[in-house]
């Protein structure tokens, strides 16, 4: 398999999922901004839309979407709990989390990160995905993860994410002008998050300082 990522991005996400279930890939550094791999070649070659992350399969083909792909590498591996068993209604609430953060989080940046672009509805934005990140704040009040007391591929994507906002405790190679600080429990269940072993392997592999 080859993993197709930039570092930072929320295919840190899949990068994440994919040492948590110890599986091999190899990973292909993409330039997100220029569209390009690090051998040169343009990434539109291996993916028309041009994002990341891509998963390249042994047969040849590929995968896209980092929620698909992260479930896709959790059901190799089922015995890490990275995902439930699909047909559970635990696989049901995994599919509720990535469906909130990809629409409501993942989203809700995009404004912030282009915010030049996005002029006058950044103001708009910014306190809507603000009440999401109180609300994610709310639920993790006296539990470990998002679904409990096992990490998911659902705890992987938001660690991406939450790393484009501002606090302290924070880091990335993006930033949003977003202020986390205050969300005590959202810190607490990051810096769990960032203590892991393999999220630690990941952060040295993508060159981020681990704070």
């Amino acid at each position: 398999m080859k993993l197709y990522y930039a570092p930072g991005s929320c295919s840190q996400a899949v990068h994440i999922v994919l040492r948590e279930a110890g599986l091999d890939a190899e990973l292909i550094r993409v330039d997100p901004r220029k569209h390009a791999i690090e051998d040169g070649r343009s990434f539109y070659d291996v993916a028309e839309l041009g994002y990341v992350p891509v998963l390249e399969l042994d047969d040849g083909s590929a995968m896209r979407e980092g929620p698909v792909i992260a479930q896709y590498l959790a059901d190799r591996r089922p015995e890490t709990g990275l995902a439930p068993a699909n047909g559970t209604m635990a696989r049901y609430r995994l599919l509720e989390w990535l469906n909130f953060l990809s629409t409501e989080i993942h989203k809700g940046f995009i404004p912030l990160l282009y915010a030049v672009a996005a002029g006058k509805y950044v103001e708009t934005a910014r306190p809507k995905l603000r009440s999401r990140f109180e609300w994610i704040d709310r639920q993790l009040h006296e539990r470990r993860y998002l679904m409990g007391d096992v990490f998911t591929v659902a705890d992987a994507y938001l660690f991406a994410l939450t790393g484009w906002g501002k606090a302290t405790w924070l880091n990335s190679v993006y930033q949003a002008d977003i202020d986390l600080t205050s969300l005590d429990h959202l810190r607490e269940w990051y810096d769990s998050v960032r203590a892991r072993p393999q999220v630690q392997k990941v952060l040295t592999l993508e060159g981020l300082s681990t704070g």
